[in-house]
């Protein structure tokens, strides 16, 4: 009896993939860092401003 060879032909896949550079925009991120420096810093002078005041 002869063997039945079933072959599957080889499938080369050469696809590459389309690459895209990822770039975001953190500019809206620096200026709210920069609010919340800003805001925390003059609380912090405030605070120090009062306990010259408690005593």
């Amino acid at each position: 009896m002869a063997k039945n060879n079933k072959r599957t032909p080889a499938v080369s896949v050469t696809s590459t993939p389309s690459r895209t550079e990822f770039n975001p925009d953190y500019s809206d991120v620096k200026k709210d860092l920069a609010r919340i420096g800003t805001l925390a810093g003059f609380f912090i002078v405030v605070l120090i401003v009062i306990s010259f005041f408690m005593k």
